[in-house]
């Protein structure tokens, strides 16, 4: 039985994008640090973790994943946070209803990240 999403995995190609990534993930968006070694690290994000290594040139093809989605508090105040520290934030923030059933109305805005990741920030309403 599935139990939850443990982790989501990206490989960037330096030490250099790493602490890119450590600087953008731990100290602009809070993530905690759960484990760390010279070719990679783990960070939580609430119950899941992201798991980044450099053992890797890192792909910026996209596949079938399409986005990282993180929920936030307050869609407006981190895509400004993101935008402030120089990092492209290309949609939003906005409002969003899916004519889903049920409806499903939502506060969203979207970044890239340090590797070119998409990421969207998420309230639903």
């Amino acid at each position: 039985m599935i139990t939850g999403l443990h982790h989501v995995s990206m490989k960037c190609g330096s030490p250099e994008a790493l602490l890119r990534v450590k600087t953008f993930y731990v100290d602009l968006l809070g993530f905690q640090t759960v484990r760390e070694w010279p070719e990679g690290l783990m960070l939580r994000c609430g119950s899941a973790l992201l798991e980044i290594f450099t053992n890797g040139e890192g792909s910026r093809e996209k596949g079938a994943l399409r986005h990282i989605a993180l929920a936030a508090d307050d869609v407006d105040a981190i895509a400004a946070r993101v935008q402030a520290a120089g990092y492209e934030v290309f949609l939003g923030p906005k409002e969003l209803l899916i004519p889903s059933e049920p409806p499903l109305s939502a506060r969203i805005a979207f970044c890239r990240g340090p590797l070119g990741e998409e990421i969207e920030f998420f309230r639903e309403r």
